[in-house]
């Protein structure tokens, strides 16, 4: 999960300070284009009562208040982590996994993205850790749920899951003093050929993203390995959307890009841990904000999906954490 703030700071957060905000047309409508038969979400459902967390439970800084005050500045080098919190950073990576993958038997049709909210939040809370989002700059909920047109941040609520559906899960935990971040993009029920594909570009173009990484490697070239990838199979990298850095704090250095639209300065060096985390979609790459100021859609209401890891710089490579 990452936080939309001004002007090209990390953590799928945008580039630019004025991301139109999104009139709602109809509930739920149907949309036939080119890009498949789906349920465009431009209305936002019921949102429940932030879910409570227990007094044993290990909190980050911002549970409380709902303000962010000890994440490292942009301009910062990336932190090199020491063999001890890669340790604890695998083990919180590895957690996120385990709920990512628990989540998706929830997800049914007829089952709503609070239900699946409710699960994660259970589940996490019983292992003893926190669930990052929660709060996390005043954000309602566990888990981030966007459904088809919803590329990222959407909020879980009572909108039940419809065959078809396209969503995407994004888990993020805080374990031990530290973070890990996964999300992965699934189908509810029969899903149309278009969002098959769609599925399977994004997909591998994270992993195209995570093969340009290494010691000594450009940030850069995460950006043009996942862009490359994405055209050549029609479909477009959301270039707003970002990776970020992460440790014992949720979102830092460096800002991982995934298009060459913008780029991050510098070489990747062992010990460095971030995540790699396109959206891709199906149409053009501009994108809106609807009235919560949390749900991104895109602009021209083509689906999109993500998946992400979060990986190790190693002295040879890489290193996936979150599996």
């Amino acid at each position: 999960m990452n936080i939309c703030k001004p002007l090209a700071v990390c953590g799928r957060w945008f580039v630019n300070k004025t991301t139109p905000q999104r009139l709602s047309k109809s509930l739920w409508t149907k949309f036939q284009t080119n890009f498949g038969v789906y349920d465009v979400v431009d209305h936002l459902g019921t949102v429940s009562d932030p879910r409570t967390v227990p007094e044993y439970v290990t909190l980050p800084s911002y549970a409380k208040t709902g303000v962010v005050v000890d994440e490292p500045d942009q301009n910062c080098p990336p932190e090199i982590q020491n063999k001890g919190q890669i340790e604890m950073l695998r083990q919180s990576c590895k957690f996120a996994k385990f709920v990512l993958d628990s989540a998706k038997a929830q997800l049914k049709v007829g089952a709503t993205t609070d239900d699946v909210d409710r699960f994660v939040h259970d589940l996490v809370i019983d292992n003893n850790a926190y669930p990052s989002p929660l709060n996390y700059n005043g954000f309602k909920k566990s888990v981030c749920t966007s459904i088809n047109n919803v590329v990222c941040h959407g909020v879980p609520d009572d909108r039940p899951l419809l065959n078809g559906d396209l969503i995407s899960v994004d888990v993020s935990v805080y374990l031990n003093g530290f973070h890990g971040d996964c999300a992965a993009t699934y189908c509810v029920g029969e899903v149309d050929d278009y969002g098959k594909k769609l599925m399977s570009v994004a997909e591998q173009s994270m992993y195209k993203g995570i093969e340009a990484c290494g010691p000594g490697k450009g940030f850069s070239d995460i950006g043009r390995a996942i862009e490359l990838y994405a055209r050549q199979h029609g479909h477009n990298v959301v270039s707003s959307i970002t990776g970020h850095g992460i440790g014992t704090y949720f979102h830092g250095p460096p800002v991982i890009f995934h298009s060459t639209l913008h780029s991050y300065p510098g070489i990747m060096k062992p010990g460095m841990v971030f995540t790699v985390e396109p959206v891709i979609s199906q149409g053009g790459s501009d994108v809106e904000i609807l009235e919560d100021g949390w749900t991104i859609v895109t602009a021209d209401d083509s689906r999109g999906a993500q998946f992400e890891h979060t990986i190790l710089i190693t002295d040879h490579g890489y290193d996936i954490l979150t599996v």
